[in-house]
């Protein structure tokens, strides 16, 4: 019978740059379903990093490396496009660490909401949803995976400042 693993004693984030892509990489390989197209490409994350206003945070347990958030600001909004937790790490507040990090994020620029979107059906919701995000919207057939079967994506929304 398996077991549940204890909670993760601590979760240390940094920030993170094109540098640290194999991280990412090795992240989104093991956290992302080839089945559902979430994951990104090298080029794609290597594109938007040298863009104003996007931001990496790495998360770490016990110096290895858990999951990631990227985060993209423009005026006073703000889109989580990526966020990533290795499934070792899941229910084990790693997720959360790094949800409350892209929100204090937000609470200290100027920045009022932050959007994201998700699969449809993907269990991130329950914790999007416990940390004030609401459904705003659906974007059909959003996600296409490796075998060409589309997905729709679910978009919501948090004000920053409630």
């Amino acid at each position: 019978m398996a077991t549940r693993q204890a909670a993760t004693r601590a979760v240390t984030l940094r920030t993170g740059d094109a540098r640290d892509l194999a991280i990412v990489d090795a992240l989104m390989t093991q956290a992302f379903d080839p089945r559902y197209g979430e994951a990104w490409t090298r080029s794609q994350c290597l594109g938007v990093l040298a863009l104003t206003g996007v931001h990496l945070t790495l998360a770490f347990v016990d110096d290895v490396p858990a999951g990631f958030t990227m985060t993209r600001s423009v005026a006073d909004e703000a889109e989580l496009l990526l966020i990533a937790v290795a499934p070792d790490y899941r229910r084990r507040g790693v997720g959360t660490a790094l949800i409350r990090a892209a929100i204090a994020e937000c609470s200290v620029g100027a920045i009022a909401k932050l959007h994201l979107e998700v699969r449809a059906g993907n269990d991130a919701v329950k914790m999007y949803v416990t940390h004030g995000f609401a459904k705003v919207g659906e974007r059909r057939a959003y996600y296409r995976g490796k075998t060409g079967v589309a997905y729709d994506a679910h978009t919501y929304s948090k004000d920053i400042n409630s």
